[in-house]
């Protein structure tokens, strides 16, 4: 999930335009001045000289010494202006280092102390981030995958028009990929069980709640087998009708038919050219 290092830290830079440009001019022609495991030194630093340290680490990948240097602004002057922004960037460099817990608790101490920051969006999105990277395949239980979802809907929701948000719609999809690749699992090794009513609660949830995904060609299919499986016909017809007035190039309708058409059934085929009859035929199913 980490493929997001060169545009995060563009816009972790971003965030601190305002304040690195002072602090550059302090900084510049300065390096190695410092002593990152120094305390004596970091207390005799201006905040300005410290930020703009850091941020200098932080543009070399060197991420725990920039958290030195932020740690010793809010340590050492705790009261300047420099100090709310290197608690962001302290958690910036957190987060780059993996360490997530770490950089949700200072994003969310963040967030309460500073809600009206200018860069209070840049904090949202980089919480969710946090979540999201953390999200796991399919394969294994997808709370996770439900929390970063949530924290970048609040983004979205939050800052709607701000590139955190557009990017944040992006990665909403591939969470709710997730989500339903788990229903599909799960439903997948109860029809194989069979246990299909459980199987169509699955299956039926990733047709309802997760239509933008590649998983509901399947889901459609997967439906169509269990109800043949039962007996139900008419809701196999009219499931595989669905599956190929929306998918009929799909291979999984290919796979539907055939199975009916080895039962001597076929899907309703006159009410699929109908406009909206995905929803009347889905609708009739249940």
């Amino acid at each position: 999930m980490r493929t997001r290092c060169t545009r995060t830290l563009r816009l972790a830079l971003l965030a601190a335009a305002p304040l690195l440009a002072g602090a550059c001019t302090q900084w510049d022609g300065r390096q190695g001045s410092l002593n990152s495991t120094a305390d004596p030194s970091l207390a005799s630093t201006g905040p300005d000289t410290l930020y703009g340290a850091g941020i200098d680490a932080m543009r070399q990948g060197e991420f725990q010494e920039a958290i030195t240097y932020f740690d010793g602004i809010e340590r050492e002057h705790p009261y300047s202006t420099w100090a709310t922004s290197a608690r962001l960037m302290a958690a910036y460099s957190d987060y780059q280092r993996n360490r997530y817990t770490e950089a949700i608790g200072a994003l969310d101490r963040f967030i309460q102390l500073h809600p009206a920051h200018r860069d209070i969006a840049y904090a949202y999105y980089l919480r969710a981030l946090c979540y999201y990277e953390q999200i796991v395949d399919a394969q294994r239980d997808q709370r996770g995958t439900e929390i970063a979802l949530s924290q970048l809907q609040e983004v979205v929701n939050r800052f709607p028009d701000t590139p955190y948000a557009r990017d944040a719609r992006l990665k909403m999809d591939l969470a709710r990929d997730h989500l339903a690749g788990r229903e599909m699992n799960i439903g997948r090794f109860y029809e194989n069980k069979g246990m299909y009513a459980a199987a169509i609660g699955r299956f039926r949830r990733v047709v309802d709640d997760f239509q933008t995904t590649n998983h509901v060609p399947e889901a459609l299919h997967r439906l169509t087998e269990c109800y043949v499986a039962l007996g139900l016909v008419d809701e196999a017809r009219r499931t595989a009708s669905v599956l190929g007035y929306n998918y009929p190039g799909s291979r999984w309708y290919q796979d539907s038919y055939a199975l009916l058409a080895d039962r001597g059934l076929q899907p309703d085929g006159p009410a699929a050219e109908r406009p909206g009859f995905f929803a009347r035929a889905w609708n009739s199913v249940f």
